[in-house]
């Protein structure tokens, strides 16, 4: 029976090569179909695309992957792994979780981060391990050791603070910071720098030689805004720098849950990169981190 020609259909018959007509009141269906090849016979074959969700493209490299994640960019030659990330980045910004706990108490808690790039896609996460008794007894100046991991959870990069001075008073036991990559593998080091106005530090490769310098303010005081370090080459031109950023009255005042920033050479080497990394945890204990509720800044290195 051809029902295109009931009697009293209130639509023409159809035409043949097209679908059927619109009726009023519904919104037209998506075309899945590239423009002027129609479905069916003619030799025309449909556009092999697999239509996604409507405002979630597929992951690929410089868009979110699956969970906020960062892609892994692939093919790096000569590079440990798990720091395959920073071949492909020039600016990280970290941010530190808050706990309730410390907040409210006092009681000092193991630190933990969250490291992104400029599109806020995690790139790896941070998690301080020490002890209750190191934390509580030696507060801010406290050893710890800084474990990085990526989206599997692997340790990729391990930093090594031990338990020394940073005033200027005691030049022979300056802040130094150990950086392995897979850990165990030694990939630089963070010294500071005798200084008695300003903040100074070295970055170091794993044989000890300088590769960049680190020059911070007289004025460290966070309630004046951002706070900047230079990052400089040998010669003592500017290359980067590490900032530790505003994050609002209330959590400036009761909290030491902080914003950095820092920005280095795409082309740096993934080693210096990480070191520098290190160089901001080692920044953030020393200049921004409370002891309970009692907040740390100085002038200059007294």
């Amino acid at each position: 029976m051809d029902y295109t020609k009931q009697e009293g259909s209130p639509y023409p018959p159809a035409q043949p090569g097209y679908g059927q007509p619109m009726q009023q009141g519904y919104a037209q269906a998506p075309q899945m179909y590239a423009p002027n090849q129609p479905y069916g016979g003619g030799g025309y074959q449909p556009v092999v695309v697999q239509p996604g969700v409507p405002g979630h493209p597929p992951p690929m490299m410089g868009q979110p992957a699956p969970g906020g994640w960062m892609p892994i960019p692939q093919g790096i030659p000569n590079c440990p792994p798990g720091l395959e990330y920073l071949t492909a980045i020039d600016q990280l910004l970290v941010h530190q979780k808050v706990e309730l706990l410390e907040a409210f108490t006092g009681f000092e808690t193991a630190n933990k981060y969250t490291i992104k790039n400029t599109l806020g896609q995690k790139v790896y996460w941070a998690a301080e391990d020490t002890g209750c008794c190191n934390r509580m007894c030696c507060g801010a100046a406290r050893a710890f050791d800084m474990k990085i991991m990526d989206t599997f959870q692997n340790e990729v990069l391990h930093f090594n603070r031990p338990l020394r001075c940073s005033s200027c008073w005691f030049p022979c036991c300056l802040q130094t910071m150990e950086v392995t990559a897979p850990p165990g593998n030694v990939i630089g080091y963070v010294e500071q720098d005798w200084s008695i106005l300003t903040p100074q530090f070295s970055i170091k490769d794993q044989n000890g030689q300088t590769v960049l310098k680190i020059s911070g303010p007289f004025c460290t005081f966070s309630i004046c805004g951002d706070v900047e370090f230079e990052v400089l080459s040998t010669n003592g031109s500017q290359v980067g720098k590490i900032s530790k950023q505003w994050s609002g009255l209330g959590r400036e005042l009761f909290t030491d849950a902080d914003h950095f920033g820092i920005n280095f050479p795409m082309d740096l080497d993934v080693r210096v990169k990480a070191t520098l990394l290190g160089a901001l945890f080692l920044i953030d204990y020393m200049f921004f981190e409370k002891s309970g509720n009692n907040e740390q800044d100085r002038p200059g290195m007294f």
